[in-house]
């Protein structure tokens, strides 16, 4: 039987905001391989790359994936 998860991504299919998460998330991933990832996100912070209320916006994101997970 499904999970919850699965059933709110759609069943597999992942809604486009979830997609773009992801395609980011990967593209950070990927560029900064082999890297401190919290000292490269407080880069992007310091030098306007993104925005402190962007980062709050993804930390929450985060969270929330994180705990659906942990209710797997």
């Amino acid at each position: 039987m499904p999970n919850d998860l699965y059933k709110i991504m759609g069943g597999g299919k992942l809604p486009g905001q979830y997609q773009n998460i992801i395609n980011q998330y990967r593209q950070f991933r990927n560029t900064y391989q082999g890297t401190n990832p919290r000292e490269q996100v407080m880069n992007m912070l310091q030098s306007g790359h993104i925005s402190q209320e962007q980062l709050n916006q993804y930390q929450q994101m985060a969270r929330q994936i994180q705990n659906a997970i942990k209710k797997e």
